[in-house]
C-alpha cells in the first residue's frame, strides 16, 4: 500500500490556454476566456456568453495526427490532448512499465457529433461512424489508445459537475490500496447545443460575464475544457526519482438528496464532503490555506456553498475564490481544471482572484478574494458540486 498519492504530471486545455503554461499565464494576467459563441450554430449565440477553446475540430485532429476518416468527438480530442500532455509532463516514456490505469469523466460524451449529423444519419451512411462515438465511454477508450494503456483498468465516471473530482478521488484510492501504481485521472467536456439548451431551460445561463458570489449574479457561463493529472505511488516516485508537483491529501463525496438540479439551501452535501475530505487528510479546518470554490455564479450554488463554508470553517473561513470567471463552468472537466489550478496555487504560493466581484451577498458576511494574494499556500481545498446532489471535495497539499 502507498502512503502518499503524488501528482507528477498535469495537462490541460481550456478557454484561457492550450496547455499548462498558457493556463497559468492567463490566470496571472487575469485573462478571461469568456466570449460570445462562435463555433456552434445555435439560436442562443447572441444571448449568452461561454468559454470556447480556439481550435476548430479539424485543427484538433491535426494536433493528434488523426486520419481524415476518424470518428473522434470534440470531447475525445480535447481529452486526448490534455492527457497526452500530462503523461509527457510526468516524464513517462513507457506507460506499461507500472500498473497504470485511466479514469476519465464526461457529461456530454459524443453529443456534439450526434446532434451535428442527427438528420443525416439515415441518408449518409458515412456519418454513421459517429453513432459509435456517442456514448460516454468512447472518449475514454480513445484516450487509452492514444496513451497506449491496453491491459489495465480503464473506466469512465459521469456524475455531472463532480465527475472529474470523483475520477481523481477514485484514482487516489486505487493508488493508496496498491491496486495500481499509476493512474491518469481527469475529465473532458466540449460545448454542444444539448448542454446549452439544457442549461438555458433551467434559466441559469448569464448573458454577460459570470460573477461568482456576487449579490447580483445572473448565472453561469458554460465552458469547454479537458484536464488530467498523473497520480503515482511512493514506489514509483522513489524508483524513478520523480519530481512531485503536489499530493492528493484528502477527498470526500456526499449527496444531499435534495433536488435534481439544485443544492440544498444550507449546503448539506458540500458540508459533508468537506468534512470527510478533512478527515481523510487528517487536517483541521484551520490548516486549509485556500479554498478553490465551485462558485458557479448561480443564485442557488453560491448561497449553498457559502453556507457550507461557514458550517465547516465557522468564523475562520480561509481565503476563497472561484476561477470559473476565467474559464466558464466546464461541467465534467471542472474538478480536474480546478485541481490543476489548485496545484498552481501551491507551487506559486498564490490565491487567485474571484474576478468580476462587486457586491457583497446579503445572506452572509464572507467575501471572496478579489485580488491576487501571495502567501504560503501548503493546502488547498477544492469543491465540485454536481447536479443530483453529488458533491465532492478534494484536498491538495505541498507535502505528503
Amino acid at each position: 500500500m502507498s502512503k502518499g498519492v503524488a501528482i507528477t504530471g498535469m495537462g490541460i486545455i481550456s478557454a484561457i490556454g492550450n496547455n499548462v503554461s498558457e493556463n497559468y499565464t492567463a490566470l496571472i494576467n487575469e485573462a478571461k476566456g469568456i466570449s460570445r459563441i462562435s463555433k456552434i450554430d445555435t439560436i442562443h449565440k447572441d444571448a449568452i456568453m461561454v468559454g470556447e477553446i480556439d481550435f476548430t475540430n479539424n485543427e484538433l485532429a491535426g494536433l493528434l495526427n488523426l486520419p481524415a476518416n476518424n470518428n473522434y468527438s470534440r470531447t475525445a480530442m480535447l481529452g486526448a490532448i490534455a492527457a497526452k500532455e500530462a503523461v509527457k509532463n510526468a516524464g513517462i516514456t513507457k506507460i506499461s512499465k507500472y500498473k497504470t490505469g485511466l479514469i476519465s469523466s464526461t457529461s456530454v460524451g459524443g453529443m456534439d457529433m450526434t446532434e451535428k449529423y442527427y438528420y443525416e444519419y439515415l441518408e449518409d451512411t458515412r456519418k454513421q461512424k459517429y453513432i459509435e462515438s456517442h456514448h460516454a465511454g468512447d472518449a475514454t477508450q480513445k484516450i487509452a489508445e492514444q496513451l497506449g494503456i491496453k491491459q489495465s483498468l480503464v473506466t469512465t465516471i459521469s456524475t455531472a459537475c463532480s465527475s472529474a473530482a470523483n475520477a481523481i478521488m477514485l484514482g487516489a484510492r486505487l493508488i493508496k490500496s496498491g491496486e495500481l501504481d499509476r493512474v491518469i485521472v481527469g475529465g473532458k467536456d466540449c460545448l454542444s447545443k444539448f448542454t446549452i439548451n439544457g442549461f438555458k431551460t433551467l434559466m441559469i445561463l448569464s448573458d454577460t460575464y459570470n460573477t461568482p458570489f456576487d449579490e447580483n449574479r445572473k448565472g453561469l457561463n458554460l465552458g469547454e475544457a479537458a484536464a488530467y493529472l498523473v497520480l503515482e505511488s511512493d514506489k514509483v516516485v522513489q524508483a524513478e526519482n520523480k519530481k512531485v508537483l503536489g499530493y492528493v491529501k484528502g477527498y470526500g463525496n456526499a449527496n444531499d438528496a435534495y433536488h435534481q438540479t439544485a443544492s440544498s439551501e444550507n449546503g448539506d452535501g458540500a458540508t459533508l464532503a468537506m468534512q470527510q475530505a478533512l478527515k481523510v487528510a487528517n487536517l483541521q479546518p484551520s490548516q486549509i490555506d485556500y479554498v478553490n470554490a465551485h462558485g458557479t455564479a448561480t443564485a442557488n450554488n453560491d448561497l449553498s456553498e457559502g453556507r457550507a463554508l461557514l458550517r465547516v470553517f465557522e468564523n475562520n473561513v480561509p481565503d476563497f475564490s472561484s476561477t470559473k470567471a476565467y474559464t466558464g463552468h466546464t461541467l465534467a472537466a471542472a474538478g480536474a481544471i480546478e485541481a490543476v489550478y489548485s496545484i498552481f496555487a501551491i507551487q506559486n504560493n498564490v490565491v487567485f482572484p474571484n474576478l468580476n466581484f462587486k457586491t457583497q451577498m446579503k445572506e452572509f458576511a464572507i467575501t471572496p478574494q478579489t485580488d491576487f494574494k501571495y502567501k504560503p499556500v501548503n493546502t488547498v481545498l477544492s469543491n465540485s458540486l454536481g447536479f443530483g446532489g453529488n458533491c465532492s471535495t478534494l484536498i491538495f497539499s505541498k507535502n505528503q
